[in-house]
């Protein structure tokens, strides 16, 4: 079973905590975890490249000259592909790039990407994380005594409000709550931190 220090704001360890290995001592499936973050990309391009062909291009309706006697090469319109002007050949389109996981594979990746963090010793857990006022100068402290620059910060959801808009304006800092968590978050940042509760709402889900 994978075993964790817990970290009070100040910075010190004050205990330790066991992860459940069905969430964090999985097989790491690294095709899973690419599939999730291509998954991810390519749900937010908008596909809205788009260019003309001859059929859509304006003008090009008479023939531009006679068909024979002229010298010239046959042409049936000034809007063929290969006339200045002209429509493009196989044009792009607006199209969807969306494709789907089911939720297995989803899981999977989810835990595969969470066990790479625990392994790799980036994941770390906070005894609470709660402010009395929007402060980014308190989490600037946070982060300074958990000596991290670049982290994601994973919530419970619970009465965090301060913490995430705290964090809003520190670059290389994102807050989210345990029901936004995805693959490429985890993966993108440097370092994980969570809460103790965040920790066992994820069990709850992924176990």
């Amino acid at each position: 079973m994978a075993n964790v220090s817990v970290y009070n704001m100040e910075g010190s360890e004050v205990s330790k905590m066991d992860l459940n290995d069905k969430v964090f001592a999985v097989n790491v499936n690294e095709h899973l975890i690419h599939m999730a973050v291509t998954l991810q990309l390519a749900n937010k391009r908008q596909g809205t490249q788009k260019a003309k062909t001859r059929s859509e291009v304006r003008g090009g309706g008479k023939k531009p000259w006679k068909q024979k006697g002229t010298g010239h090469a046959r042409q049936g319109s000034i809007r063929a592909p290969q006339w200045k002007g002209g429509g493009v050949v196989f044009a792009p389109v607006p199209r969807d790039y969306s494709f789907k996981m089911n939720k297995k594979e989803k899981a999977n990746a989810m835990k595969s990407a969470l066990t790479s963090r625990v392994n790799e010793e980036k994941f770390l857990v906070m005894e609470s994380l709660k402010f009395d006022e929007i402060k980014t100068k308190k989490m600037v402290s946070v982060l300074d005594a958990l000596k991290v620059k670049k982290a994601l910060v994973i919530l419970d959801g619970e009465d965090n409000a301060n913490v995430a808009l705290s964090a809003r304006n520190i670059e290389g800092v994102k807050a989210i709550t345990t029901n936004t968590i995805n693959v490429y978050d985890i993966l993108k940042y440097e370092t994980v931190i969570i809460t103790k509760s965040a920790v066992s709402k994820i069990e709850e889900v992924y176990a």
